[in-house]
């Protein structure tokens, strides 16, 4: 058992203990699974630290047999793409833990249970590089998460846990078909070996086939990015959902379906990428536009932050498509950027429903007044979100447009309006929350942040700050692995350089 296996084993093995706990001891219960939450990061900051950046293959791999017949292995490994948003996940949990402390007083067993249990299928998604064992984890996953909200949630719960499903389930199956196709003609679930033989000719598709085993993936990924228009199930996951459920969902679950299209979309069938491509950049532009508009309309704190995720993530997919490698570099930049700054909005946004317990912006006003620090730590994480420099979203939209730029500028002009409306939106929100004359309610009911919310909300701003400062701490292992995949593709756009003109026409244009 090597550290990635250690990282995985941790959560499911929390699971487990926290079924066998008795539930007349709650506290036992959060401060288990705190504990084996924390476990877990620790052990993925050991995953950073023995990473090898130069080093674009494969790391911490675990390769064994599963199942003989078919042939399916449990091969787990990590590289620039993953790395971070393993960590990410378990980055999250903890937190997710500390919101969820005191909101969360029924079935408390259950619900910390299955917190854990989320974690350990995102962590499998992101380092599965066996086609079924992927499929395992990305279902795996789906499962804590209906339970989350179908039973934890709010008024609707019951209608956006079975909406969200009956999304991602169907999108899946299609992923599923296409996983079986691949099988059958490979002879392999192993990702490793299939692009291997895509590469040396051992393994080849007929147009037809690449495009309709490309567009089963691509469904499937669109769903859970979300793309525009397959978007609907998220703002009403998000509104039902409980604060740790918005939090999971926004930061790390959205981005399996951006990690899909990178890992498996382009790579895998990149003749069909490059010909859908200016469709997929078509909807990601109208996504960015569309869910910033929308937003700017919204009466609910929750429904407008899910919004703004669909605008977001429409950067993260014109990154991919782009095809440069600074477009990619910047989407999965965005994506760990967005993971922190989108996941730090439901968080406060958390914290406002559980002393006012209600969603409505209207119902706020003057929260400045009695909650100073509460408002601050809200301005910074609003201001990150709007892309503000040496904030972390800032380095990933910059990145995106300066790829988008290189394939197509019209595509960046467009795009470049997102940020714009992003600011009206988050200005305008914070304006009728926080400022204002605060009403009675507000006034009694919203306090200032706690100590174990302070714990909570730190590491968060922290990150802020440091992604948007020192973005080289996470980026060399991105690109090196981004750059591969391009060279899989086969389809990168280089830069354009000018030619200088020579000293006498500088002068003679002076």
């Amino acid at each position: 058992m090597n550290l990635l296996d250690f990282v995985l084993a941790v959560p499911l093995i929390g699971f487990i203990v926290l079924l066998l706990l008795p539930k007349e001891k709650p506290q036992a219960i959060r401060a288990t699974a705190l504990v084996f939450s924390l476990v877990a990061f620790a052990a993925s900051l050991g995953l950073a630290f023995g990473y090898h950046t130069g080093n674009a293959s494969q790391q911490f791999v675990t390769d064994l047999t599963w199942i003989a017949s078919p042939n399916i292995h449990y091969h787990v490994a990590l590289d620039g793409l993953s790395l971070w948003l393993t960590i990410l996940a378990t980055f999250l949990t903890p937190i997710c833990v500390l919101l969820s402390w005191n909101s969360i007083q029924v079935r408390v067993k259950e619900y910390f249970a299955f917190l854990l249990a989320l974690e350990f299928g995102l962590t499998g998604v992101f380092a599965a590089q066996d086609l079924f064992l992927f499929y395992v984890f990305w279902e795996i996953s789906l499962v804590p998460m209906y339970f989350l909200i179908g039973i934890w949630g709010h008024e609707r719960r019951i209608y956006a846990a079975v909406k969200f499903f009956l999304y991602t389930m169907v999108a899946s199956a299609l992923m599923l078909t296409a996983i079986i196709f691949i099988y059958n003609r490979a002879g392999t679930f192993n990702y490793s070996d299939v692009m291997e033989m895509l590469s040396n000719g051992k393994l080849a598709f007929t147009g037809g086939e690449q495009m309709a085993l490309f567009l089963a993936f691509f469904v499937a990924f669109a769903v859970k990015v979300p793309i525009f228009p397959l978007h609907t199930w998220l703002p009403d996951a998000h509104v039902e959902a409980p604060s740790a459920g918005s939090v999971m969902l926004a930061s790390v679950m959205l981005k399996m379906g951006a990690y899909g299209l990178a890992r498996f979309c382009l790579p895998m069938f990149p003749g069909a990428a490059r010909i859908c491509a200016p469709w997929i950049v078509v909807l990601a532009i109208v996504g960015i536009v569309y869910g910033a508009l929308v937003a700017m309309v919204q009466p609910n704190m929750k429904k407008l932050v899910a919004y703004s995720s669909v605008s977001h993530l429409g950067f993260v997919v014109l990154g991919i498509f782009s095809f440069t490698q600074l477009g990619l570099d910047g989407a999965v930049y965005q994506m760990l950027a967005h993971g922190i700054s989108t996941g730090a909005l439901f968080l406060l946004v958390g914290y406002l429903y559980d002393r006012r317990h209600s969603l409505l912006i209207a119902d706020y006003g003057g929260v400045a007044t009695s909650a100073p620090w509460l408002s601050t730590v809200f301005m910074i994480t609003m201001l990150a979100s709007i892309g503000l420099p040496t904030l972390c979203n800032f380095v990933g939209e910059f990145l995106v447009l300066q790829g988008s730029a290189l394939a197509n500028f019209r595509w960046t002009i467009f795009a470049a309006i997102g940020p714009i409306l992003s600011a009206c939106y988050m200005l305008w929100l914070y304006q009728r929350v926080f400022f204002g004359e605060a009403s009675e309610e507000v006034r009694h009911h919203v306090f200032d942040l706690k100590p174990r919310e302070w714990a909570a909300v730190v590491p968060l701003i922290v990150m802020m700050l440091w992604m948007g400062m020192y973005s080289q701490s996470f980026l060399p292992a991105v690109s090196k692995t981004t750059a591969r995949i391009l060279d899989q593709t086969q389809v990168n756009v280089q830069f354009r350089v000018a030619k200088p003109l020579p000293p006498t026409e500088v002068a003679h244009a002076r």
